[in-house]
Parts: C-alpha cells; structure tokens; sequence
C-alpha cells in the first residue's frame, strides 16, 4: 500500500464517482410500498422507470449529488484543495452539475458527454422517518471510462478516493482500477466507501479483495461492513475488517463513529443535531470531514469529530450538499 503524504500535492482529495443530479421529494411509506421501492436502500432504474416516477413525485427540489461529489464538495466547503472526476451529458443537468461543483471551489473539467444518455438523476424518496429511498438513473455517469481519468491528477492529489458505485457501470469499473493503479504507483492513497449494503451484496467478493489488497481507507456504515463480511453483529464485522487497510473509518449513526487505524480502536460519538430532516448525504459529508483532517495532519478521532458535525449538518436539512460554510464547523 502507498504511504501517507502530500509531498508536492497539487490537490489534497481527488475524488471520482457518478456524476449525478438529485431530485428529492418528501413521499409516505406506502408510496413506496405500492412502487416497490426497498425503503433505505438505492435502486437502479431505466430511463423509463426514472420518467415515470418523476411524474408520480410530488414537487421536489433539483440539486447536485453523487455520492463522492458530495463528499468533494464537502471537502471544499470545510477548506481542502479538492478536485473530481465524473460524467455528464452536455444538458440541462449537466449545466447544474458543473456550475455546482465548481461554485463551491471544487476543480472539475471531466469533458462532458455530446452523445449518448442524459446527465444521470437520483430521484430520492424522504419518508417521514428522515429515511432517503434512492432511485438512480445512472444515465451519461455510465459513459466515464479509463480515458477520463487524467493521470496527473491522479498523481498530483494526496488522496484519491472513489465509491463503490463505481462498480456497477462496467467502464466506470475500469476507471476505478486505472485511478488505483496510478495514486498507487505515484506514493498516494486510495481511499473508498462502500456506498451501499446492495451495492456491497452484488459485488462482495470483487470487494473484500479491493480492501485486503489496495484500498488504504475504507469507509463504510454498520449496514454495510455487516454486509461485507457476511455476519450480523457489528463487533465480529469490526475484528473481521481489522488490519485490512491503514485507516478504517466506521459510522453508526445516533452511535457515532468507530475508526479503526493500527491498534488503536477509536470511538466518536456522534455530534448533536436539533432535528433529523434528511439523512441523504450524512456518509458522505463524514467521509468530506475525516479526509479534511487527515490530510491537515489531523489525527483520526480529531478527524471523525469533524466528519461529524459536517454529517450533522448536512442531516439538518433537505439535500445532501452543505448549506453553510462548513469552515464555521471547525
């Protein structure tokens, strides 16, 4: 694995993933029921189930999202040099997409698609539990591919870090690989987040060997590290992922977090929040937080307590990009 460092970085956190726009509508349980929908989880959907649905939501709100560019973004507003790497069509939403990661001080020049399917959108159900059902048209973000990843800046960020919902897209998978290899092969680290208890039940194996040989974070929720190793408590997960990778980063919700680096077992608890509104985004705006520090030279609990309040604040709210300047956080 490489070692830590960001000697001579350009960037501190490159971040690579679907490049997607939400659109978020609150919707009752049995909206979901009598769709079909799994409550929590996140559904791959067609093009046509995507116009449907849409047509079925109530009024929602349009914003930027994607999993790991929530988590660059977040990363910017807290203060990294951060840059990303993702696909949209040269559309309407890909408008929103671009102008949004860039407004809050990301570097992103992915050039964008001019065939092929419109820029993906994330149609995100809210149940009155706060609870995100997510239903994703993955659209142009299926276009990236090898090609797209630019090698110098790849090289140039000291960490590089990817979602595994990078695995679903066949070409977004070769993508992942050739990033790895690159960070790798330039002294950087590679950090990854689990993304999805489905996503990690499709490709489990693919991703126990991605954490036991190249991956030097991991961050993941209960759910998922459960799902990974195949076991239903959360202290057999945790001795099952322990020493696998240099920094294993844990959120447990209310529970807060437990990060695991070395020996050394450390938990966070989890940072106050006057009303729960919207969970979307809470794993990301973490994982924005903790790289935040670590790359500041930050140790890990300093770091988790960041990645806290910014998933804190994050949760406070519709969407899952930050509405203040997180910098206010630190």
């Amino acid at each position: 694995m490489a070692n830590p460092g960001g000697n001579g970085a350009t960037f501190d956190i490159l971040g690579i993933g679907n490049a997607i726009v939400d659109v978020i509508a609150h919707a009752d349980d049995r909206f979901l029921t009598d769709r079909g929908i799994t409550k929590g989880g996140m559904t791959l959907i067609d093009a046509d189930g995507a116009t449907s649905l849409y047509g079925d939501m109530a009024p929602g709100i349009e914003m930027s999202g994607g999993s790991a560019a929530n988590t660059i973004a977040g990363a910017a507003s807290l203060g990294a040099r951060a840059a990303y790497i993702g696909k949209v069509r040269n559309d309407q939403l890909g408008e929103v997409f671009t102008h949004d990661i860039r407004a809050i001080g990301v570097h992103y020049d992915t050039p964008l698609a001019e065939t092929g399917p419109p820029t993906a959108r994330c149609l995100i159900l809210v149940t009155p539990d706060a609870q995100r059902s997510m239903n994703t048209f993955l659209g142009a973000s299926q276009e990236l591919g090898p090609d797209d990843v630019d090698a110098a800046l790849v090289a140039a960020a000291t960490i590089t870090y990817l979602e595994g919902y990078l695995w679903d897209p066949v070409h977004a998978k070769a993508a992942f690989r050739k990033a790895m290899d690159i960070a790798h092969g330039a002294g950087r680290q590679v950090a990854m987040t689990l993304s999805d208890s489905f996503c990690v039940d499709r490709y489990r194996q693919e991703f126990r060997e991605l954490v036991d040989h190249q991956i030097d974070i991991l961050f993941a929720n209960e759910d998922e590290i459960k799902s990974l190793y195949e076991v239903d408590d959360f202290d057999d997960a945790l001795q099952a992922v322990r020493g696998k990778c240099d920094i294993v980063a844990l959120t447990r919700s209310e529970k807060g977090s437990v990060i695991l680096t070395g020996d050394e077992v450390h938990v966070i608890d989890a940072a106050p929040v006057a009303k729960v509104v919207d969970t979307t985004g809470a794993g990301d705006l973490f994982a924005a937080g903790f790289l935040y520090g670590i790359t500041n030279g930050l140790g890990p609990a300093e770091s988790a307590g960041i990645g806290g309040r910014a998933a804190a604040e994050v949760i406070s709210h519709m969407g899952a990009r930050p509405e203040i300047d997180l910098k206010t956080l630190l």
